[in-house]
């Protein structure tokens, strides 16, 4: 894992990771950072170069990395570049190449909660012993996310001032395609700082 922006502390233990494809980044990725920086010590957004689940197409890695670095200066907070998208790979290579020690908190919202715990691992109680090496920082979305008693050990929910269950990379990418009736309305999906951004990388 290579951190390709921002500054990571080496005291940081409670170290916060959100990972996705950012294509592009939205106002919910935001919401999400900055909830996570009022309880951890330290928040990462990490880009992998694989995702176990999707394929991937629209904005190249190089794009997302020059949203990611923009989207809040005023936000202290890391880029990092993972070989691998499965959540346990992530937190091998964070211990591994970043902080060894680190305390590794998945932030997330209730849908890809449940996207991870039901996830076919290829072994019975896979998801439980993975719990064991890094929780899931989980926010309400479209619902708040309930546990399975085996897997409470490992789920801490994040409170959050609005759930954006509207918002999706998915639903900007159509609009920047006009395939809404009012295709300028993508921008208060978007951070601000992305606007001009996304409009390049999205509409050339």
């Amino acid at each position: 894992m290579e951190i390709v922006h921002g500054v990571l502390s080496a005291a940081a233990r409670r170290v916060g990771l959100l990972p996705g494809g950012f294509n592009p980044p939205t106002v919910a990725h935001l919401a999400l950072l900055k909830a996570a920086a009022q309880v951890l010590d330290s928040v990462v957004v990490v880009v992998p170069r694989a995702y176990p689940h999707k394929t991937f197409d629209g904005a190249s890695l190089d794009d997302r990395l020059a949203m990611l670095r923009r989207l809040d200066p005023g936000l202290p907070y890391a880029v990092a570049l993972a070989d691998q998208g499965l959540f346990i790979d992530i937190t091998r290579e964070f211990r591994r190449d970043v902080l060894p020690a680190a305390q590794v908190h998945f932030i997330c919202g209730r849908d890809a909660a449940e996207r991870i715990t039901t996830w076919d691992y290829g072994a019975p109680g896979e998801i439980e012993r993975q719990l064991e090496e890094y929780k899931l920082l989980v926010a309400a979305r479209q619902g708040e996310y309930t546990s399975p008693d085996t897997l409470r050990h490992g789920i801490v929910p994040l409170p959050m001032e609005a759930a954006y269950d509207e918002v999706s990379s998915t639903m900007v990418r159509e609009m920047l395609a006009g395939r809404y009736d009012q295709a300028a309305a993508w921008r208060r999906f978007v951070p601000e700082t992305l606007h001009d951004l996304v409009q390049t990388i999205y509409c050339r």
